[in-house]
């Protein structure tokens, strides 16, 4: 179980749809000293100048994505010391990505949770959300693929297409240490 006093960070990561969003709003909730990192919204605090992961230029994207990976990992860091159990909501499409922030979190148990509710599921998920908050994704199969064969092995895989958000909150804090940890 997750809980207060552990050095622990949670990455939650899934393609988009899968539920991250809502999931790590309520592990946070759930946790006695957390806090939330939504890597959409660190991301957004690039005003000027903004690419998007996917976006052109692609080396300009990667950058940024870097940059994105690298605040949230400082505060991660930052949260940890003081107290609180970082919970990571971003996409880490593959392992390079992985490994960048387990490197940037050595002093942390990094638990990795991928969730997984299938293809169809994250579409039809996208397409509850509110219309400013859909992400309009055309990437669905090779972004699983990549992300099976990059990150297949490692962390935790979880099914949740059969799960309410708040089963899957309840399962990820009560097995997480045990079935996601990383380093």
């Amino acid at each position: 179980m997750i809980t207060a006093g552990t050095a622990d960070c949670l990455i939650v990561t899934g393609m988009p749809g899968a539920g991250k969003s809502t999931v790590t709003r309520l592990v946070a909730e759930r946790l006695p000293r957390s806090a939330r990192l939504d890597g959409d919204f660190v991301s957004r605090l690039v005003v000027s100048g903004r690419v998007g992961a996917l976006g052109e230029p692609a080396d300009e994207a990667a950058r940024q994505v870097e940059l994105c990976n690298r605040n949230l990992c400082t505060l991660a860091n930052n949260f940890s010391d003081a107290g609180f159990t970082p919970v990571i909501d971003w996409v880490i499409p593959d392992r390079a990505q992985l490994d960048f922030f387990v490197s940037l979190l050595a002093a942390r148990q990094v638990l990795f949770v991928v969730l997984a509710p299938g293809i169809e599921a994250c579409r039809y998920r996208n397409t509850l959300r509110d219309p400013q908050e859909q992400f309009h994704f055309d990437g669905y199969e090779d972004l699983d693929a990549d992300m099976k064969r990059e990150l297949g092995d490692l962390g935790w895989w979880f099914d949740t297409s059969a799960l309410t958000p708040e089963e899957t909150a309840d399962r990820v804090v009560r097995e997480a240490r045990h079935r996601a940890l990383v380093n």
